[in-house]
């Protein structure tokens, strides 16, 4: 039986204009040391974000979630980035930044099941 393990993760967000410190969920990046865990979930919704910014590049943010993503499954695809070890690629995705995209915090729980976690914060965060 599994046990229950200490996770982090951190809310992606979208700072449409920076300056102004505003900002939407758009998804969250979850990391688990102990079950070799990287994975993130994002929801793209072009009206919502459109709404905060009529100007914004909505085919960059996407491009911008994509190489997120590539990061977190780690590999070539990745860049230098993606070839570091999964703990290095979470400090690396979710350090403070002054960007359209930004993350949270980082925040920790436990779990029994990082992808069902992920799934629920997902949901609760995002949503």
């Amino acid at each position: 039986m599994r046990e229950q393990q200490v996770f982090e993760y951190a809310v992606i967000r979208l700072v449409p204009k920076v300056e102004r410190e505003e900002f939407l969920n758009i998804g969250v990046v979850l990391y688990c040391a102990k079950y070799k865990f990287l994975q993130m979930c994002y929801h793209v919704d072009t009206i919502k974000w459109k709404m905060i910014d009529k100007d914004l590049d909505v085919d960059e943010i996407i491009s911008y979630l994509e190489a997120f993503n590539k990061i977190c499954v780690g590999g070539k695809p990745g860049g230098v980035i993606g070839m570091m070890d999964r703990s290095d690629r979470f400090r690396w995705l979710t350090a403070t930044r002054s960007t359209v995209m930004q993350t949270s915090k980082v925040h920790l729980g436990l779990c029994i099941d990082p992808a069902s976690k992920l799934e629920q914060l997902f949901e609760q965060l995002v949503l």
